[in-house]
């Protein structure tokens, strides 16, 4: 198992950010390793930390202005080669139908849920890490 992943968590807003990492803790599952956080609060570095590498999985809120996190989303899988899989966090449930559109691997609803969050941030985990294995 790698040492550590990172998690890149895109908010404008603090407390969105706050609630991620304590949702996700120091170990979002048992057989994931331990997270690492990159906060951004803008776009260009949002960007800035996808080029210099080394971001396992991406936290995307989508209710972040100006740059929305799904159309942050659908950039950076144009834009980033080998993308790191996209989170999405959604202000409804009914905006399910623009993550598809946005290409996130998966979605979850605000405010953060602490059950829920957990689970889908180690799926993604997984799946990265056992391709990078």
């Amino acid at each position: 198992m790698q040492s550590s992943a990172t998690v890149l968590v895109y908010s404008d807003d603090a407390n969105t950010r706050e609630q991620v990492r304590l949702a996700a803790g120091r170990r979002p599952a048992a057989d994931v390793p331990p997270v690492t956080f990159v906060e951004c609060a803008t776009l260009p570095a949002v960007l800035a930390a996808l080029d210099a590498g080394g971001v396992d999985v991406c936290v995307l809120d989508g209710e972040t202005v100006p740059a929305g996190g799904m159309g942050v989303c659908r950039q950076i899988k144009d834009e980033i080669f080998d993308c790191p899989p996209v989170l999405l966090l959604m202000g409804r449930p009914q905006d399910a139908w623009l993550a598809t559109w946005s290409r996130a691997e998966a979605a979850v609803t605000l405010p953060v849920d602490p059950v829920g969050f957990p689970e889908a941030l180690a799926a993604l985990l997984r799946d990265r890490l056992s391709l990078d294995a």
